[in-house]
């Protein structure tokens, strides 16, 4: 995995966009202050508190999706231009956010988050770039059990091709859209990012 520490978080250089093109992963060091991450992370305590969890009764973790239509703070977060910029100078080309997610892991709870892959549990195709906190959507990937005292707090922000369309296959958040099977998806849960 390639670490950098950029001046200016949203210009990236050849070697970390080669990095992740390669690897299918990459660490981007100060993107966001650590003023700013605490209040991140206090804004997905209270979702957590109020809000439906998506992957109720499971012992790994809880999930809430599309938390940036949930809070303000999260909005910022989610569609902050310094990660957009980011994400589509990785990828290469323009994009759209697919959705967020804020996922909490209790304290004290000992079930890992199993190797997966995130790209077969979502109804969308053609889409070369799907990024989720900057690894791709085909990057097998996991999380340990978490024996801390806190709980461990995970914001993600998924980005597709902008032109990516829509399977047909079932998902929470196209569920009940009334989305056409091979068609871009052009809906408000779904928007260009760097244009909003």
């Amino acid at each position: 995995m390639t670490t950098i520490d950029p001046t200016a978080p949203v210009v990236l250089d050849e070697e970390t966009v080669s990095a992740y093109r390669c690897d299918g992963v990459v660490r981007i060091r100060n993107i966001i202050g650590a003023d700013e991450a605490a209040r991140f992370r206090d804004a997905a305590v209270a979702v957590g508190a109020r809000a439906a969890d998506n992957f109720d009764g499971s012992a790994i973790f809880n999930q809430y999706v599309n938390v940036w239509r949930q809070d303000a703070v999260l909005r910022d977060l989610t569609l902050d231009q310094r990660l957009t910029k980011a994400a589509t100078a990785l990828a290469g080309v323009p994009l759209r956010l697919w959705h967020d997610q804020v996922l909490i892991k209790p304290p004290h709870n000992g079930a890992a988050t199993e190797f997966h892959q995130d790209a077969p549990y979502w109804p969308h195709g053609g889409s070369r770039h799907a990024l989720s906190a900057f690894h791709n959507a085909y990057l097998a990937h996991s999380a340990t059990p978490n024996l801390t005292d806190d709980p461990r707090i995970a914001h993600v922000a998924i980005y597709i091709d902008a032109g990516t369309t829509y399977t047909g296959a079932p998902h929470v958040v196209t569920d009940g859209l009334g989305l056409t099977v091979g068609e871009p998806l052009e809906h408000e849960l779904f928007p260009r990012v760097l244009t909003l």
